[in-house]
């Protein structure tokens, strides 16, 4: 199992969204997925799930059995929800005892236990999923406080704040004997994202051809050295046996670019100059090279199209854009959209597959047919 951060800290660069279509991807071309929403907007769990799945999962008014006031500073049970079946004629998806990362960190918050395990949320074929919940978003100042006291070693109350998420996503990753996990998070350096990419093996960098993103690249590669060394350095050392930890690898292994919304199938020209920066950028600033060749695009994994005309179909139906048919309103020239962007991402799991299997040789090496699925 290897684990992969998708990570910018500038936002609106379609970050979630790749990741959804990740995972999708990489599940038809066989491998067993699980896509993790460290992110407190909960985004990633809002594309996977449809509105009432959601209502139950949160425990929200309005969703049978779910009490409205049952969260992180409720006075209930700090063990993982019990949700109600949903009701029709599918498969139901959210079953009794399905949690969120927030319920899984319940005890911490409150001071009763460790974190609650709990089994991902089988959303697809091969894929699974980690519910994120906004209520996370309480855990950034014990994350904060824990973290300086997580030096010593002797604290055992910060060690295992530190490495709640971690403990989390190895966990569900183990449930499903995932082969990769795709993890989703805010765009930010704080104490949240900072523990979320403590848990990541490698990670990859959907950027924007603008400032913004280049501006990100320059604060985001030092920010990745400096938790990776102060971990490994003098943190991991000192974590007792008993607790598992997690490597803080988090080794870039490339940068996509999400271009922006355009009717030509290349970014508009106002964005070439910054596209044409961003190789040396990323070479200096994410691997900390020394001299850097601004003509090296080794390490730009794919230049996706922004696909504006899909991408809501998509979210009115629940699925990637690749899988848009008729019946959910990709008509006559949206299908040539429709299969070029199945080709696009298509070449783009292979590609990232085939970087990750550089990690983890043990990740299997599947031969592709031209549809994108395992022969």
């Amino acid at each position: 199992m290897i684990t992969m951060a998708l990570f910018n800290n500038k936002g609106g660069v379609g970050k979630t969204t790749l990741t959804f279509h990740l995972a999708h991807m990489l599940a038809r071309q066989g491998h067993r997925v699980l896509a993790v929403d460290l992110d407190p907007q909960a985004n990633l769990t809002a594309q996977f799930l449809d509105e009432d799945e959601l209502a139950t999962l949160w425990q929200e008014q309005g969703a049978t059995g779910s009490p409205a006031n049952a969260g992180l500073g409720s006075t209930g049970s700090s063990a993982p929800r019990h949700l109600d079946i949903l009701g029709g004629g599918r498969r139901p998806r959210i079953a009794a005892g399905t949690g969120t990362i927030a319920t899984a960190i319940a005890p911490i918050m409150e001071g009763v236990g460790d974190v609650a395990l709990f089994d991902p949320v089988s959303v697809d074929d091969n894929v699974w999923l980690l519910p994120g919940d906004v209520d996370l978003s309480v855990f950034e100042d014990k994350l904060s406080a824990a973290w300086p006291n997580s030096f010593l070693g002797k604290d055992v109350a910060a060690l295992r704040t530190t490495t709640a998420l971690h403990r989390v996503v190895d966990h569900g990753g183990r449930a499903v004997r995932a082969e990769i996990v795709l993890i989703d998070v805010g765009p930010n350096l704080g104490a949240i994202n900072r523990a979320a990419l403590l848990s990541a093996d490698t990670v990859l960098m959907p950027l924007g051809a603008d400032l913004f993103s280049l501006r990100g690249l320059r604060n985001l590669g030092p920010t990745l050295r400096d938790w990776r060394s102060t971990w490994q350095g003098m943190v991991l050392p000192k974590v007792p046996d008993r607790i598992a930890a997690p490597r803080a690898l988090m080794m870039p292994i490339g940068y996509v670019i999400m271009q922006p919304a355009s009717g030509r199938d290349r970014p508009v020209r106002a964005y070439d100059r910054w596209l044409d920066r961003i190789p040396e950028v990323f070479a200096t600033s994410v691997l900390g090279s020394p001299r850097a060749d601004p003509f090296d695009r080794s390490f730009e994994i794919a230049n996706l199209p922004h696909y504006q005309a899909l991408m809501p179909l998509a979210q009115d139906a629940r699925k990637p854009m690749f899988e848009l048919r008729a019946g959910d309103g990709a008509l006559a020239a949206a299908q040539t959209q429709v299969r070029k962007c199945y080709q696009e991402f298509r070449d783009l799991a292979v590609n990232v597959r085939e970087r990750l299997r550089y990690l983890d040789p043990t990740l299997p090496r599947l031969p592709v047919s031209a549809s994108g699925n395992r022969q």
